[in-house]
């Protein structure tokens, strides 16, 4: 690859990386506040950090190759395709572990934005405050792993 078009990936990356670490730490802030405001507002980061996730995965879906057809099944379909990796045109973004872990943000991102009577649980947002901070563990490493692919 062209050392600009690896500097120009490289630098949309880091950059969304870094808006990635933000919400984390409002994700942290958070996570020690008591009450139902608390929760809310602690389901609200966790619904921005794959908002996040899904933003840096479409800057490597358009920089490399992708126009996902499938309008109804975007995220997964965008999800499952940076676990690929593309033969001639770039390696996977994602790790096993990372894809899990996404996976389950993104059903509860699904479930935040279109439950509008929903209860937020406790329990269930434990969950997946849990698998957000497994993902804050391994997420730096596939990037790290998928831009050394292009040195």
């Amino acid at each position: 690859m062209e050392k600009e078009r690896l500097s120009l990936i490289e630098a949309a990356i880091n950059t969304q990386s870094v808006e990635i670490e933000r919400i984390f730490g409002k994700i942290e802030d958070r996570r020690r506040g008591e009450g139902e405001a608390s929760l809310e507002s602690l389901a609200y980061q966790l619904h921005n950090l794959y908002c996040a996730f899904e933003d840096l995965l479409k800057i490597v879906a358009d920089f490399f190759e992708n126009h996902i057809d499938d309008s109804a099944h975007y995220q997964s379909a965008l999800l499952w395709r940076m676990k690929m990796p593309i033969e001639g045109v770039r390696p996977a973004l994602l790790s096993e572990a990372s894809y899990r872990l996404l996976d389950s943000l993104r059903a509860f991102r699904h479930v935040f934005r279109h439950a509008y009577s929903y209860e937020l649980d406790p329990k269930k947002l434990a969950l997946v405050l849990e698998d957000a901070l497994k993902l804050r563990e391994v997420y730096h490493r596939d990037i790290d792993n998928f831009l050394e692919q292009f040195q």
